[in-house]
């Protein structure tokens, strides 16, 4: 079967789970006819994906949160007004979305999240099946019980989660747990995809604490940490734009340029993890059975936190206090239930975005 991929481009965590996917799919015979992401001026495509997708790129414009003066969180109300804005560069992004897959013709479009893409499908339809492939999707079942201070921002983020999978045939929501249901409507909950680099490190405990910050504000408050705790050696990951492949803001502290090679060597071998709360790599986190500390930036990641700290993985907090995820450490146990679960992602991934092929040729027979 041909696929199409179209990706949201915030974070690194669906860049990641596309590799993934797009690995497991070739492994299986399977074709990745076309690549596109959403991206926005404010951030540029990660090298690890360009380098590593081995497709051409076709990029567009996207919405995306938008940081809070202070450069730590994203303001959900800015955001809005702002991307309301480019409305018309928006529609420009449908129109192309759809010439795409005219152009393609695939059998499937896996739409990880790309707003653009869902209401390509709400809008202009197209006869090619649309499955969406997130940890989002997770958020709209039954199974997921929000239990944080925000109850209107959670109906809204679960609003814009629908827009992304209007019209789609399924939805694919990735879990940390199996659930005591697979099924709840036309979405089915599956393991998160990750890539065989991390499921072939070889890991060890070393005296560092690996992080990674999607908004750089929080750099200064890394810096303030570090100052008060010099024995203690960070090294954290961002995207920042305009930043040099290495920073070093204290003799402890060092700052990288995003490069997912050197992301999970320092993943591999550091005590412990903290992070803005994106989902991808707390799975890499809790994979190598690493103890995590998250610092969530809007409700989409607020909503990761409850599910991360349900599966006993780490802590949270509003600020990068590295003291409580040190005073976390020895609580911290370790446990082989994620690894076994993520292990049959590859059986129920090929299953899930193949059984379409079985059930469109059976409808057709009963016509």
């Amino acid at each position: 079967m041909k696929y199409l991929f179209v990706i949201q481009g915030e974070g690194r965590g669906h860049f990641t789970q596309a590799l993934s996917l797009k690995s497991l799919l070739e492994k299986n015979g399977h074709q990745v006819v076309g690549v596109m992401v959403g991206s926005s001026a404010k951030r540029v495509l990660p090298a690890f994906f360009t380098e590593k997708i081995n497709s051409d790129i076709i990029q567009f414009q996207s919405p995306n949160f938008l940081p809070t003066p202070n450069g730590k969180h994203s303001s959900l109300i800015i955001s809005i007004l702002y991307n309301l804005l480019l409305l018309p560069v928006y529609i420009k992004s449908m129109l192309s979305i759809r010439s795409t897959i005219n152009e393609k013709q695939p059998d499937v479009v896996v739409n990880f999240y790309e707003l653009m893409c869902g209401l390509t499908y709400g809008i202009f339809k197209p006869n090619v099946p649309m499955i969406n492939v997130a940890h989002q999707y997770y958020f709209l079942t039954p199974d997921f019980r929000y239990t944080g201070n925000n109850p209107w921002q959670f109906k809204l983020l679960n609003f814009y989660t629908r827009l992304t999978a209007m019209n789609a045939y399924k939805m694919l929501a990735l879990s940390f747990r199996i659930d005591d249901n697979s099924y709840y409507g036309n979405i089915a909950i599956v393991p998160p995809l990750l890539r065989q680099e991390v499921l072939h490190k070889q890991t060890k405990t070393g005296n560092y604490i690996h992080g990674y910050m999607l908004n750089s504000g929080y750099a200064v408050e890394l810096t303030q940490w570090s100052k008060r705790n010099e024995g203690q050696q960070i090294h954290f990951f961002w995207d920042k734009k305009s930043a040099n492949q290495t920073e070093i803001l204290t003799p402890s502290l060092t700052l990288h340029r995003l490069s997912d090679t050197l992301f999970l060597e320092y993943m591999a071998g550091c005590k412990a993890y903290a992070t803005t709360g994106g989902f991808e790599s707390v799975c890499e986190a809790m994979y190598m059975q690493k103890p995590v500390m998250m610092v969530p930036t809007h409700i989409e990641q607020e909503c990761n936190v409850i599910d991360t700290i349900r599966s006993g993985a780490g802590v949270t907090s509003n600020e990068f206090d590295l003291d409580m995820l040190l005073e976390y450490l020895p609580k911290y146990k370790k446990t082989m239930e994620f690894k076994y679960w993520t292990r049959t992602a590859e059986s129920l991934f090929i299953y899930e975005l193949t059984r379409i092929e079985y059930e469109s040729s059976n409808i057709l027979a009963t016509i």
